[in-house]
């Protein structure tokens, strides 16, 4: 559950110059955090408006194209006889379709990641607005307010790093990578469906124990396939993505409470 955060100030002896000086600090922030779509979305009244299309005119929000290398896989070696004689892989993932994943994994990943995924585009007003308020009080990027269109692209842009280097750069707290993902995240949901999305999501997602997407990740930890996962399985795993190091459901019954 996310937290709201604010601040509340005296407002007494604020003149113009002080309110149009906060507008201007809170739009940057809104801006730079890649939820300036968000602000744009306001009615515009006075100062506050001019101030908000002005700051949308100085920032690139348009969509740009994501490159999608296929996730890495397992590789089964057979016999002539169609056996399995090995298995290779970089990282443990199986790709599956959509149509080979519980209803209730579905629901369940939609459901603590982006409750509102079928009902907004490449961002959720809302959650995004929700983490400005909190981003803005803290002074830098303390909540992410992320849709899972968003976080597709973050692992995107995670999974093709090659150098420690990249893979920080895709992991940084900092209003660029936000802004960045955005565009990207705009593009993908004018390429694909949202079911495709949800599908990509979780081919790729990480969670816990070297299991990557949720075919690998139903087998490692319950000895299933991702179509038979059970309501408390489809719970547990859609839980252990948030923080798949911290609440890896192979860990014990405490863990996956």
């Amino acid at each position: 559950m996310r937290k709201q955060g604010g601040q509340r100030g005296n407002r007494q002896g604020k003149g113009p110059g002080v309110a149009a000086a906060g507008i201007a600090r809170l739009t940057a922030a809104a801006a730079a955090a890649g939820v300036l779509v968000a602000a744009i979305a306001l009615p515009a009244v006075g100062g506050a408006g001019v101030g908000l299309a002005a700051a949308a005119s100085e920032v690139d929000l348009s969509p740009q194209d994501l490159v999608e290398p296929p996730p890495a896989e397992v590789t089964v070696v057979k016999d002539a006889r169609g056996g399995e004689i090995a298995r290779f892989y970089d990282e443990y993932r199986e790709v599956v379709p959509l149509t080979d994943v519980a209803d209730v994994m579905k629901t369940a990943i939609v459901a603590i990641e982006d409750d509102r995924f079928y009902q907004h585009g490449a961002i959720d007003l809302e959650g995004t607005f929700r983490a400005l308020v909190k981003n803005f009080a803290k002074g830098g990027v303390a909540q992410g307010g992320s849709s899972i269109t968003q976080q597709y692209v973050k692992q995107v842009l995670l999974n093709s790093a090659v150098t420690d280097k990249e893979k920080a750069r895709a992991l940084e707290a900092s209003y660029a990578r936000k802004l960045k993902e955005l565009r990207y995240a705009m593009a993908v949901e004018e390429k694909y469906s949202k079911d495709q999305i949800l599908e990509k999501y979780l081919n790729i997602a990480y969670f816990g124990a070297g299991a990557n997407g949720v075919e690998a990740a139903a087998k490692r930890f319950f000895g299933v396939h991702a179509k038979d996962l059970t309501l408390p399985q489809a719970a547990t795993l859609a839980g252990a993505v948030q923080d798949p190091n911290a609440t890896d459901p192979n860990l014990g019954k405490a863990q996956r409470a």
